[in-house]
């Protein structure tokens, strides 16, 4: 029966690859069955060295490395049709996007697939059944993960690292090594079962596994101390160390086209969530898109209802869209305000969404009737710099929704010790988005050592500690606020780059030629 299923063409490169690529997606949030990849990467690796082999025999009728493009790219689309499909939610909030649902559905996974099948297609003729190639393959969809977190835009979502968001003791080397070269040990260690089937003999194999086997031991022994380490730390802090927090959770529906009453009625609601005690000094924290359809100039009229409810000890940040008086650019921002509803801090978003919040080749598309998806019809335009918010002894990274995923953004700057992130997530529904979405705020919370608080409509409101631990959470769909005191404390390190990733890229890439060069001359 195997050699049955191994002999047919269409199911070595289409059905088989597809499946593997589809049942990844049970291995993120929420499902966080990570233990599938123990079994699709090593499945998926040896396929390609057996196209590699049979292309010369079963598959000679077509070029070896079109078949290879072809297994790559199938096993890719399967992966991100399951795991970025949700992205079409957004499309039924107005009837002139529906059309557009299955092109969504179908092109996203498409594009995305190209870099998974063409790394496979250069590095799949050199794989065969050994350890060297084990690295090679590694490396080589790391590296990908890598070029499609950069280019253009980038969209580095769904990393195969991020199926770990659910053990903190595992990930605690992130601040460490960085994202992408714990993406690329990550997916080695779910590789690593394919030596079973290597043309090793049996002592080499059990080296070979003994030595993962102690690697991933070490690594959560050194996550287990290292957060308990920082729960002591942390009960050592004194009150006049911390800050105290409001994440506010509003679980309001979406919509277009709000009128000012709705606004209004937004707001009261919002003031009595957020419950605020005149006399305790406290930073509100609402989240984006709660006065969709309005610019921050139409919204001061409710300076007195603010300063009605709100003291001189509150600070409120939310998202709101402004525009520069100076180039009349249309920015999506985050601002703080005090009880006067004064702006005292503006950050705009620097890492706008596709189709989202601009459209690429603007001109063209609009000639064509097409506008972004957000509600408005020009493009926002993206902000000037990134820099800190400083508030007294505070100083935040503050990054809109979308911008979580990006590492790099956090990277950037120094001495941060609080992340605030503020999200609109009722976009993508009941869908797996808004678990993924969270996921990525757990990672850079612990690759820069800092708390992060986040406050989502219809998504996962939360604190989270410089260790990427939940204290406090509200689900989608829930309401209310969460209030915590944050500790305010200077990270001892961060990851600053991706120097460590290119390192063990050449690394393994050395061990691979070495192994070759030295395989070619006892021929």
């Amino acid at each position: 029966m195997l050699n049955f299923f191994l002999n047919k063409r269409i199911s070595i490169l289409y059905f088989i690859p597809f499946f593997l690529g589809l049942i990844t997606v049970l291995s993120f949030q929420p499902f966080n069955f990570s233990l599938i990849n123990f079994i699709v990467l090593p499945i998926l690796f040896l396929l390609i060295v057996y196209v590699n082999k049979g292309s010369k025999s079963t598959y000679r009728k077509k070029p070896y490395k079109k078949n290879l493009f072809i297994l790559g790219f199938v096993f890719s689309f399967g992966f991100y049709l399951a795991g970025v499909f949700w992205i079409s939610n957004s499309l039924t909030f107005d009837d002139n996007f529906r059309f557009l649902i299955p092109f969504a559905i179908i092109f996203i996974p498409f594009f995305l697939s190209f870099f998974n099948a063409l790394i496979i297609m250069i590095i799949g003729q050199f794989l065969s059944y050994n350890f060297p190639s084990v690295l090679l393959f590694s490396a080589s969809l790391a590296l990908s993960d890598y070029i499609r977190g950069k280019i253009l835009t980038g969209f580095p979502w769904n990393l195969w690292g991020y199926s770990f968001s659910w053990v903190n003791e595992g990930l605690q080397t992130l601040n460490i090594f960085g994202l992408y070269a714990f993406n690329l040990i990550v997916i080695t260690i779910f590789t690593i079962p394919a030596v079973f089937f290597l043309r090793h003999n049996l002592n080499k194999k059990i080296i070979i596994l003994s030595f993962f086997f102690i690697f991933i031991f070490l690594n959560f022994i050194y996550g287990t101390y290292s957060i308990n380490k920082n729960k002591s730390l942390i009960n050592y802090i004194s009150k006049d160390e911390k800050i105290f927090v409001k994440v506010v959770s509003p679980n309001f529906k979406l919509k277009y086209d709000q009128s000012i009453n709705e606004i209004s009625t937004k707001l009261q609601k919002l003031i009595r969530y957020s419950d605020p005690d005149p006399g305790k000094k406290t930073y509100f924290i609402w989240p984006e898109g709660v006065f969709a359809g309005f610019n921050y100039n139409k919204i001061l009229v409710f300076r007195e209802m603010i300063k009605e409810n709100f003291s001189k000890n509150h600070f409120i940040i939310f998202g709101v869209n402004t525009i520069d008086i100076k180039t009349n650019e249309y920015l999506n921002s985050l601002v703080i305000v005090n009880n006067n509803f004064e702006i005292l801090h503006q950050y705009d978003k620097i890492k706008l969404v596709p189709f989202g919040e601009f459209l690429p080749f603007e001109n063209f598309f609009e000639k064509i009737g097409l506008k972004k998806i957000t509600q408005g019809y020009g493009s926002f335009s993206k902000g000037k710099k990134q820099d800190n918010i400083i508030i007294d002894k505070v100083n935040i990274l503050p990054l809109i929704c979308y911008e979580i995923i990006f590492p790099e953004l956090a990277q950037s700057v120094d001495k941060t010790n609080l992340i605030i992130n503020i999200s609109e997530d009722g976009w993508f529904g009941n869908t797996i988005g808004p678990h993924q979405h969270f996921a990525k705020a757990i990672f850079r919370s612990i690759e820069n050592n800092s708390f992060l608080v986040r406050s989502a409509n219809k998504g996962i409101s939360a604190v989270i500690d410089n260790k990427g631990q939940i204290v406090k959470r509200l689900d989608i769909n829930e309401t209310g606020n969460i209030e915590a005191f944050i500790p305010l404390f200077k990270t001892e390190y961060k990851s600053k780059n991706d120097l460590i990733f290119f390192i063990l890229l050449f690394t393994y890439l050395f061990i691979f030629l070495f192994f070759k060069i030295r395989s070619n001359g006892k021929q």
